[in-house]
């Protein structure tokens, strides 16, 4: 009998797993096989880079209902959707991010500008504001996730309490787990929910200054920072009841943030057009320096993810970086910051992230609270898991291809306003015409006389304990 051999194939291995499911196919894995495998890959990489700009659309919409400038935006710990904001001509609105509507309108909840707003608890159902009217107010609201019905929400107009004082707010903040919220007026205080006045002042002795910012640490509640008008940046222990370290710097700072994943990282965001990261145990210098903005950089929020953080400023600009010190990769193209704009935004003055990391949301003088994608290609809605597994072999090859000519001159393209962008080329040409006179001036001095300064020691002028 003759001896037949025959292939066997496996039909399971040819035909789809399941109904929808692409035919499988059969490679032969060989490189030699494939002499274009990198020139494809390249082009796939350029097509990538192509389709992330096509599809960087990152405005998502804007809420409205403010009648003046927004002036601060507070979101709760827990909450996805809720975000609350004030503005100048002390309307408070409680806006719930997916339905983009109205959960509570407080038209006139302070005379005057609303300097401040937190939530008293992480489920947001407390939230507290204060103003130049010379009061903090305690407002019973609702989450907007569906916790309360929104009819027992809307009638509440007036505030559970009211904490009157003497001068103007200027800032607000809660502690994280104790019925305790700070201040920033003249000076820092300590206010129990439960008390009509302060329990304690907390100032360094040789200061006269109006704190403009305060905030507590995210990780060790009795430490709280603030900045003001007299440019410094003052580290305070409500233990102790008193403030612990100071540092002055050339510029005044406008907004702090500590950061989720670092204890001891505080963001500054300066007047001198630049963003600082301190570490609180070594005040002598900054962490990092970041430069882009070309006006004052008025607000700055860490992303929960403590790698990312957002900045909005004078230049009517909203930009996202990458935080260095978190290890996080370069953000923008080439390396630089993201820049989001508009041709109807005015000056920005709040920005921060949404509780997933997702969404930014930036408040500006044209009375608008605008929502943004944190990241300006991402698809909204559901993607599948197909969807997902192309857009990070696109991310990959981007930064796989990066170095090439061509894919790089496609990321490093961006569009910035015409009045950004000259202010940019005229800040440049300043800054080089300094350091070349700088230089020049130590050419001809007596050897050793003038050393260059690192640009990191110039910032503080001195720095007190």
């Amino acid at each position: 009998m003759v001896k037949i051999s025959a292939l066997q194939h496996d039909p399971a291995l040819h035909v789809p797993l399941r109904p929808g499911d692409p035919t499988p196919i059969q490679r032969n894995l060989n490189p030699s096989m494939h002499p274009f495998a990198k020139a494809r890959e390249r082009t796939r990489a350029l097509n990538a880079a192509k389709l992330d700009k096509i599809f960087s659309k990152p405005f998502v919409d804007s809420l409205e209902g403010h009648i003046d400038a927004v002036e601060v935006l507070a979101k709760p710990l827990e909450s996805l959707t809720t975000v609350a904001s004030g503005s100048w001509d002390g309307g408070l609105i409680l806006h719930n991010l997916h339905t983009r509507s109205e959960i509570l309108k407080l038209p006139q909840a302070h005379k005057g500008k609303i300097s401040g707003l937190c939530f008293a608890d992480s489920k947001g159902s407390r939230l507290l504001s204060c103003g130049v009217d010379k009061h903090v107010r305690l407002w019973k609201v609702g989450t907007g996730d569906g916790e309360e019905e929104l009819d027992s929400i809307t009638t509440s107009q007036e505030p559970i309490r009211v904490f009157p004082w003497k001068t103007s707010f200027n800032s607000i903040d809660h502690h994280r787990s104790d019925p305790l919220f700070a201040t920033a007026s003249s000076t820092v205080q300590i206010w129990d929910e439960t008390k009509s006045a302060p329990i304690s002042n907390l100032t360094f002795p040789t200061s006269n200054e109006t704190v403009s910012s305060v905030r507590f640490n995210l990780a060790e509640p009795s430490v709280l920072a603030s900045v003001g008008s007299d440019r410094t940046f003052t580290l305070y222990d409500i233990r102790t009841g008193k403030a612990e370290r100071r540092v002055v710097m050339q510029f005044r700072s406008n907004a702090l943030s500590w950061s989720p994943t670092l204890p001891t990282m505080a963001l500054l965001a300066s007047e001198d057009h630049n963003l600082y990261t301190f570490d609180v145990r070594h005040l002598g210098s900054p962490v990092q320096i970041y430069k882009g903005h070309v006006a004052a950089v008025m607000s700055c929020d860490w992303a929960p993810t403590g790698v990312e953080f957002v900045s909005g400023g004078w230049d009517r600009t909203v930009r996202i970086w990458s935080s260095r010190e978190a290890g996080g990769k370069e953000k923008g193209p080439g390396g630089r910051e993201v820049v989001y704009h508009t041709k109807r935004m005015q000056r920005v003055t709040s920005t921060i992230y949404s509780s997933d990391a997702r969404y930014i949301l930036s408040g500006s003088d044209d009375g608008n609270v605008r929502i943004w994608k944190a990241k300006a290609s991402d698809k909204l809605g559901v993607i599948t898991g197909r969807e997902r597994a192309a857009m990070e072999y696109r991310e990959s090859l981007t930064k796989r291809w990066s170095v090439d000519k061509e894919v790089g001159r496609v990321m490093r393209t961006r569009h910035l306003p015409k009045a950004v962008y000259k202010a940019s080329q005229l800040k440049t040409t300043m800054l080089d015409a300094r350091r070349v006179k700088e230089e020049r001036r130590r050419k001809h001095t007596r050897a050793g006389e003038s050393k260059p300064v690192a640009e990191k020691k110039k910032v503080i002028v001195t720095e007190q304990s």
